[in-house]
C-alpha cells in the first residue's frame, strides 16, 4: 500500500469496484461453463458405465455427477450474489450522486432566496420613494386647484439684504400688501 498516493473519488473508486466484479463474475462463468462441460462428459461416461452393467460404478460416477451439480448452483448463487453486490454499489454510487445534487440545489436555493429577498427589500425601498413621489404630486395637485402657486410666491419674495430698518419695514409693508392683494384675488377670482 502506497501511503503516498491520493485517495481515489467515489466516481474512481465504483468504476474499480464494478472491473474487479465484472473480473471475478466472468471467472465464476467461465468455471461453470467448464463444470457444465464437464457433466456432459460424465452423463455419457455413466450411461456408457451403465450399458456394460457394472452398477458400482455408475453409483460412484451418479454420485460425483450429483456433487457437480451441486458446485454449479453453488457457483451460480455466487454469480448471483457478485451481480447483486455490484447493482447495490451502484445504487449506494447513485445515492451520493443524488446527495450531492441535493447539497448544490440546497446551495442556490439560499441563494436564490437570499437575492429575492434584497429584491424585496430594494422594491419596499423603491415602493417608499415612490409613495413619496406621489405625495409631493397630490400635494402640488391640490395646491394648483386651489391656486397656490409657491414657484411665484417665491419669485416675487424680495432679494439680496436690507441694508437699514426703516427700509425693513417699508419693504415688510409693501411685501405685506402685496400678499393681501394676492389673497383677495384669489378669495374672488371673478374680480
Amino acid at each position: 500500500m502506497n501511503i503516498f498516493s491520493k485517495k481515489p473519488t467515489a466516481k474512481e473508486a465504483l468504476r474499480e469496484s464494478k472491473r474487479e466484479m465484472s473480473h471475478a463474475t466472468r471467472g465464476i462463468e467461465k468455471e461453470i461453463g467448464a463444470l457444465q462441460l464437464e457433466e456432459k462428459k460424465l452423463l455419457a461416461e455413466i450411461k456408457r458405465t451403465a450399458k456394460t452393467g457394472n452398477e458400482s460404478a455408475t453409483k460412484i460416477l451418479a454420485r460425483q455427477l450429483v456433487r457437480l451439480r451441486q458446485q454449479i448452483a453453488n457457483l451460480q448463487g455466487s454469480r448471483a450474489q457478485m451481480r447483486g453486490v455490484a447493482t447495490h454499489t451502484q445504487a449506494m454510487h447513485a445515492h451520493s450522486s443524488v446527495a450531492v445534487g441535493m447539497k448544490g440545489a440546497t446551495k442556490a436555493m439560499s441563494a436564490m432566496s437570499k437575492t429575492e429577498m434584497m429584491s424585496d427589500t430594494i422594491d419596499d425601498a423603491l415602493d417608499d420613494d415612490e409613495a413619496e413621489e406621489e405625495t409631493d404630486e397630490l400635494t402640488n395637485q391640490v395646491l394648483d386647484e386651489i391656486g397656490v402657486d409657491i414657484a411665484s410666491q417665491l419669485s416675487a419674495a424680495p432679494k439680496g439684504r436690507i441694508a437699514t430698518k426703516n427700509a425693513t419695514e417699508d419693504a415688510s409693508s409693501s411685501g405685506l400688501d402685496e400678499l393681501e392683494k394676492r389673497l383677495a384675488a384669489l378669495r374672488n377670482p371673478g374680480t
